[in-house]
């Protein structure tokens, strides 16, 4: 008979761990469970469901919770996905199990888990709701924090497609309006005590540049841009993003290009202008082929290695030769490949060198004053300045550092410093040397402390002082 028939198929059903958890028979599961541990995270034939997965859709709480607390040797796979990709909350949240729901997320269950097309347990709470008129786990969703911003493969927000779906949703539509304002303003709450950090440690940063006031203002200005820009997104304004800005740094040799824009690298990328903080350092034959055919790719390879960075491009004005010839120069070739990604936004290029040299690369190309939108002026280090250099090396070291483990005498103030740089050097000198100067000063003035140490010495710190007498002995090895 078909009734006896559906009877044995409804017994049989029910006699699988699987048939228990949907029936919400839970002396018939714990029984399976005692007899074979291994059910806990059996995976049924239909949809590749553990029995977790069937109580959570079909709201058998008790089950659900003795799961979630079993004893047994084996351990409960929480965040298990059937075939759709959909763990246990998902299940519920799509089932509109609001209780079950609720003890999967105390019990730690994933509230950004995902789907196979990407839909959180919010999603689905909402295509239940959107079909059964009942908000209830939504809401229980929301309560725990459930980010309403979150979008699926389609791009869409929970919010997304309650607005599609059109009438009959103005309940569902308020409730989820609410909460995007309550969490929006949480961020913006919780990014700025982010933002102040950040500026913080960039003011830090900008502490040890020494001089360049005009690049430190501009720096700061991109600074708080960028962290402004990161509030306004968190309050959920859409706004475009800021491309990085190329810039050309030019001045003698030892003013300090390099190293600043290997601090710029980190700074950009602190505040969030930069993916990266890497700085690719290139000169003319990095980038320029000796034949015809090679200077493209070479150049394009340099750029590829940048990307995300800084492309530091050192000495530019080798690119552009001083007289024309009848042959056509292969630095033009390597200047043109880098004018055409630099609307990319996918690096930042930074052209640096003497000044008047420099003018050569800006006449060279109608469009560099356009890409090229800011220029700094590196001047001369005057000899406070110099001081201050020499301070920050011995007193900002890392164990590469020559000078690590080695600090100057509490005489070797930077007025003293500054007036020993002056007397012991020429303006010509520090013209041509500039910042270049510290580092031969400093390795000669630690040759002449251990000129002047008598080998019976046994007083730490005078091993490791460095005073004025050195100094001076360290700049009068550097005029000879």
């Amino acid at each position: 008979m078909p009734g006896s028939q559906n009877g044995r198929s409804g017994s049989s059903k029910r006699e699988t761990i699987h048939g228990c958890a949907q029936s919400g028979d839970l002396f018939g599961l714990e029984k399976r469970l005692q007899q074979n541990p291994s059910l806990l995270n059996e995976r049924n034939s239909i949809m590749s469901q553990t029995p977790l997965h069937v109580a959570a859709g079909n709201n058998n709480v008790g089950i659900v919770r003795f799961l979630l607390e079993y004893k047994g040797t084996e351990k409960i796979e929480l965040e298990a996905k059937n075939m759709y990709g959909e763990t246990p909350l998902h299940m519920a949240a799509k089932n509109g199990c609001s209780e079950s729901a609720q003890v999967l997320i105390v019990h730690g269950a994933s509230l950004e888990a995902r789907t196979s097309n990407g839909m959180t347990p919010l999603h689905l709470a909402v295509w239940h709701a959107l079909l059964a008129d009942d908000c209830v786990t939504v809401g229980t969703l929301l309560e725990f924090s459930a980010d309403c911003g979150v979008k699926d493969d389609e791009g869409k927000t929970p919010l997304d497609h309650v607005s599609q779906h059109g009438g009959g949703s103005e309940k569902l539509h308020g409730l989820l309006t609410r909460y995007i304002q309550e969490q929006r303003k949480r961020k913006a709450i919780e990014f700025f005590g982010e933002a102040k950090e950040k500026m913080r440690e960039f003011e830090e940063a900008m502490e040890k540049i020494v001089g360049l006031q005009d690049l430190k203002s501009q720096l700061y200005k991109w600074a708080k841009g960028m962290l402004f820009d990161e509030k306004r997104r968190a309050l959920g304004l859409k706004i475009a993003a800021r491309k990085p800005p190329h810039m050309a740094f030019l001045g003698n040799p030892g003013t300090g290009k390099t190293m600043v824009a290997r601090a710029l690298g980190k700074l950009l990328h602190m505040v969030g202008v930069l993916p990266t903080d890497k700085v690719t350092e290139v000169q003319r034959t990095d980038l320029v082929g000796e034949f015809v055919g090679h200077t493209g790719p070479k150049t394009r390879r340099k750029i590829k290695e940048a990307e995300g960075g800084i492309l530091f491009i050192d000495e530019a004005y080798r690119l552009i030769p001083m007289q024309k010839s009848d042959d056509k120069d292969y630095g033009i070739e390597a200047l043109e490949e880098i004018m055409s990604v630099m609307d990319s936004g996918k690096i930042m290029v930074i052209f640096a060198g003497y000044r008047e040299p420099m003018k050569r690369v800006i006449a060279s190309n109608e469009g560099f004053c356009r890409r090229v939108t800011k220029f700094f002026y590196f001047d001369n280090f005057n000899t406070n300045e110099l001081s201050q250099i020499l301070h920050l090396k011995m007193s900002d070291q890392d164990e590469t550092s020559p000078w690590y483990g080695f600090k100057l005498h509490s005489s070797c103030s930077i007025n003293l410093v500054a007036e020993l740089i002056e007397r012991e050097t020429t303006e010509d000198q520090r013209k041509e040397m500039n910042g270049g100067l510290i580092d031969p000063l400093l390795a000669n003035a630690r040759e002449n402390l251990d000129l002047r140490l008598d080998f019976d010495c046994l007083d730490a710190e005078s091993l490791v002082t460095i005073t004025l007498e050195d100094l001076q002995a360290g700049l009068q090895s550097l005029s000879r």
